[in-house]
C-alpha cells in the first residue's frame, strides 16, 4: 500500500539528492540512488529552470551503485517545474538579477517569458553602469587624495631647511610629476560624474516606462 508514510521517505529523499548535488558533491548513498523519487527531483529542477542535462550528474553519481535514475518520470517533473518557472514574473526577476537564460522553457511559455526577461535585463544593465561607474569614481577620488596627500609631503620638503639641493631638486620633479597627474585624475572624475548624471537619468526614466512584472 502506497501509505502518506511511504511518499513522505521519498520525498526526502529526493530532497537529500538535490541538496547533495547542489552542494557540489557528487556522492549519494546506494539508497538514495534506488529510493529516490526521480519526478520530485525532476520537478525541483524544472522550477529552478535547469537544462535536462543536469541528470547526467545524477546518474554519474548512481552508476558506481548500478542504479540510472529513471529518466521518463525525472522528465515528467522536469516538465511541470518548467512550467511553473517559465512565468513572466520569473522571467523579469531572473532578468533583473543579472541571471542568464538557458532556453528552457515550452514553446508556448517561452516568448512571454523571454519578453519579461529581457525587460529585467535591461534595468538590470542600467542600473549595473550606474554601479560601475560609481566603483570607478570612489577608486579615483581615492588615488586622487593619496596623490594630493604626496604633493603635499614633497612641497613641504621643498621648502624645508633640512632639505639638501639634491633632495630638493627631486622632490620639484615629483611634484611637478604628481600635479600632472592629480590634473588628469581630476578631468576623469569630472568625465565620470557627468556621466553617471546620464546614466542614473537612463535608468530613471526606465523605471518611469516599465514597471516590476508581478
Amino acid at each position: 500500500m502506497y501509505s502518506a508514510e511511504h511518499a513522505l521517505r521519498k520525498w526526502s529523499l529526493g530532497l537529500s539528492v538535490l541538496t547533495v548535488l547542489a552542494s557540489g558533491c557528487a556522492s549519494m548513498s546506494q539508497q538514495e540512488c534506488a529510493a529516490t523519487d526521480w519526478q520530485t527531483v525532476g520537478y525541483e529542477d524544472g522550477v529552478n529552470g535547469y537544462s535536462g542535462g543536469r541528470i547526467a550528474r545524477y546518474r554519474t553519481a548512481c552508476s558506481k551503485y548500478g542504479v540510472a535514475p529513471d529518466l521518463a518520470r525525472y522528465q515528467a517533473g522536469r516538465e511541470q517545474g518548467l512550467r511553473e518557472f517559465c512565468r513572466s514574473a520569473n522571467g523579469y526577476r531572473l532578468g533583473a538579477a543579472g541571471g542568464s537564460y538557458r532556453s528552457v522553457c515550452p514553446n508556448d511559455l517561452e516568448a512571454p517569458f523571454l519578453s519579461a526577461f529581457n525587460a529585467g535585463h535591461e534595468l538590470y544593465t542600467l542600473q549595473a553602469r550606474v554601479w560601475s561607474t560609481d566603483a570607478q569614481l570612489d577608486a579615483r577620488r581615492r588615488e586622487l587624495s593619496g596623490i594630493e596627500h604626496g604633493i603635499v609631503g614633497s612641497s613641504a620638503a621643498v621648502v624645508s631647511d633640512g632639505t639638501t639641493s639634491e633632495q630638493r631638486a627631486q622632490a620639484l620633479v615629483d611634484t611637478a610629476q604628481m600635479a600632472e597627474q592629480a590634473g588628469r585624475l581630476r578631468e576623469e572624475i569630472h568625465q565620470l560624474e557627468a556621466d553617471r548624471v546620464n546614466y542614473e537619468r537612463d535608468l530613471e526614466d526606465y523605471r518611469s516606462r516599465v514597471h516590476p512584472i508581478t
